[in-house]
């Protein structure tokens, strides 16, 4: 009896033992944040499929508003977000963090914000922010900019560049990406013209003919990056993960053909097309798992 009592108690600690080293291997899910931007959702969905088919740990997406976004990778609540529009775009934003997080790495290069109208307004009747001051400009247009979501950075350098044009007949709509992209569409459909706040990579500029408005005062910023930021220690804690966020890049063109296909279909299907579609660049990003 006591060598069965012996024999049982032996196997139960093999089996703790073996189940604490189980338990001590797995990981949490790697919570990714995210804003309702177009761009975002797809590099963030990309990345969530990826992190879990190649690498098998699970992601946590959390969507949210790009202040609570930067708030939470600051404070650890969030372990990364994929969205850091610099040096201009979210400069308040990052400034505020930037001693508490780490940048991993920049997801897409050549990134930029502008004012966009559509293609079959003349050239010569708008090509510049300055042009909207013409006073039969201004009627067209009545009088209205369609913006975004009223945190966003797009949005702060455009009522910065309403200021610096003196257009105080104009007012900037503040909507969201939604609400701006149904305008968009609506106009289109009718040929009317508008005057909308833009960025690219955007999947709309695959879907309608527009162009970008010069901006010779240089106030909504030049070419931007995107980068991947962390909380503090994340490299450290999940360094699989962090290595596959800093080798994760995207030319800027494949990502608006993929935005767009995700328009047209769905963002899953899209991320699935783009993974068979990019199998090296995606085995770059990956790197070697072994062991």
């Amino acid at each position: 009896m006591l060598k069965t009592l012996v024999t049982m108690s032996l196997a139960a600690g093999i089996f703790t033992g073996t189940l604490g080293t189980a338990l001590a291997d797995e990981k949490p899910p790697v919570k990714i944040g995210w804003a309702a931007w177009s761009d975002a959702e797809f590099v963030t969905k990309l990345a969530a499929k990826l992190i879990k088919d190649e690498l098998g740990q699970e992601v946590q997406l959390v969507q949210t508003d790009v202040a609570p976004l930067y708030q939470g990778v600051s404070r650890g609540d969030i372990d990364v977000m994929m969205m850091a529009w610099l040096p201009e775009t979210h400069a308040d934003y990052f400034a505020k963090v930037k001693d508490k997080v780490t940048t991993l790495g920049t997801v897409y290069d050549g990134a930029k914000l502008g004012w966009v109208v559509p293609a079959y307004v003349p050239q010569d009747a708008i090509s510049s922010i300055e042009d909207l001051k013409k006073d039969d400009v201004k009627a067209k247009l009545k009088g209205r900019i369609d913006g975004i979501d009223p945190g966003a950075g797009l949005t702060r350098l455009s009522e910065k560049a309403v200021k610096d044009y003196a257009l105080d007949d104009y007012k900037l709509q503040i909507s969201s990406e939604a609400g701006m992209l149904t305008t968009v569409d609506r106009a289109i459909r009718k040929q009317d013209w508008f005057v909308a706040t833009s960025w690219s990579p955007h999947w709309m500029f695959g879907k309608y003919e527009l162009r970008y408005l010069a901006d010779p005062k240089g106030s909504l910023g030049a070419a931007e990056h995107v980068d991947v930021l962390a909380r503090k220690d994340f490299e450290v804690d999940n360094p699989k993960v962090a290595g596959f966020l800093s080798r994760m890049k995207l030319p800027i063109g494949d990502l608006e053909a993929a935005m767009f296909n995700a328009q047209e279909t769905s963002y899953e299907k899209a991320v699935d097309q783009y993974i068979t579609d990019h199998p090296d660049q995606v085995k770059t990003w990956v790197g070697d798992q072994e062991g």
